[in-house]
C-alpha cells in the first residue's frame, strides 16, 4: 500500500505499521517492555520497509529528491557499517585514487547485498570525479 503526506507522521498516523527487524510494532515498545526485556537494539532500528513508506510519503508531497535519498538509504540498511564508511571515504574528493575504486565499490554494493539504487549514486559519483578531476589525492 502507498503512503500519501497525510500518513505523515507515522509514529503518530500510523504507529501499528513501523514494526522493527523482529516483528515488534512500535505501538508494543513501551517502558514496561523495556524494563522486562522484551524490547531490544533490533527493535528500535529503523527497517527498510519504514525507510520505504517515508520515501512514499516524500514523494507524495512533491520531494521526489527525498523520497529516492529514503529509497537509497533502505538499501543500506543491512550493510555492514565499515563497508559504509569505506564507501564514504572513498566518495570524499581526493580519497578515491581512480574510477575503477568507486566502481568496485558499487559492483559489490549491487553483488553483495542488492543495493542498486546505491550501487548506481556511486557509479555516477565515479564518473562525475573523472570529470572534474577530483581522483588527485589532496590531504
Amino acid at each position: 500500500m502507498t503512503l500519501s503526506r497525510s500518513d505523515y507522521p507515522l509514529a503518530e498516523t500510523q504507529p501499528e505499521r513501523i514494526r522493527g527487524k523482529r516483528g515488534l510494532c512500535l505501538t508494543d515498545i513501551t517502558l514496561d517492555a523495556v524494563m522486562a526485556g522484551d524490547v531490544t537494539m533490533e527493535d528500535l532500528r529503523i527497517t527498510p520497509q519504514a525507510l520505504r513508506a517515508q520515501a512514499d510519503i516524500a514523494r507524495d508531497a512533491g520531494r521526489p529528491t527525498l523520497a529516492l535519498n529514503f529509497e537509497r538509504a533502505a538499501e543500506l540498511v543491512d550493510v555492514p557499517q565499515d563497508f559504509i564508511m569505506q564507501v564514504y571515504e572513498l566518495l570524499r574528493p581526493g580519497r578515491a585514487r581512480s574510477r575503477a575504486q568507486l566502481l568496485d565499490a558499487a559492483a559489490t554494493l549491487r553483488r553483495d547485498y542488492g543495493a542498486g539504487r546505491m550501487a548506481a549514486f556511486v557509479e555516477e559519483a565515479a564518473y562525475a570525479y573523472e570529470d572534474r578531476g577530483l581522483f588527485t589525492y589532496r590531504f
